[in-house]
């Protein structure tokens, strides 16, 4: 499970916009601009800022992503953990969450075993661990929370 690491708002957005169901040209459209203009917007060329917070958040909306928030969480040294949604849970996805927090912890056990290999730990590695780690954190903070959200007593 490879996830770039996104150390720039421009990475970002690249990242939100190769995930989004057509690419480009579909994402253009669903912002209503033609895709010069998005390019522009998207690469910041010409002058043009670059796109806003709510046309990354709706675009990640529609791909199904977490990109933005993860890289604004990253910025402050923090992890993005959305909240579990009450309404969706049931004990096959309490079970589907706890896999996936064992592979990401498989990942990074993986990452630091490849990485010691020669005996130590470069920059780009240690990078590399962090944002792994950073994703199994994130994923077990998820399961937590799920299974309290599915297991609490109602307020009467």
């Amino acid at each position: 499970m490879t996830l770039p690491i996104l150390e720039t708002r421009r990475q970002m957005m690249s990242a939100v916009v190769c995930a989004y169901p057509g690419g480009r040209e579909c994402a253009a459209a669903r912002l209503g601009m033609d895709l010069k203009k998005f390019d522009n917007h998207l690469y910041e060329n010409a002058g043009s800022k670059p796109l806003s917070d709510e046309h990354i958040h709706l675009l990640e909306q529609q791909a199904g992503t977490r990109f933005f928030p993860d890289s604004v969480a990253a910025m402050y040294g923090g992890t993005f953990v959305p909240d579990a949604n009450p309404g969706e849970l049931d004990n096959i996805d309490l079970y589907e969450r706890h896999l996936r927090t064992d592979v990401l912890r498989g990942a990074v056990d993986q990452i630091l075993a490849q990485a010691l290999e020669n005996g130590f730990i470069d920059e780009h590695e240690r990078k590399v661990i962090m944002a792994a780690h950073r994703r199994h954190a994130a994923a077990r903070n998820e399961e937590i929370n799920a299974v309290i959200v599915l297991h609490s007593k109602p307020n009467n």
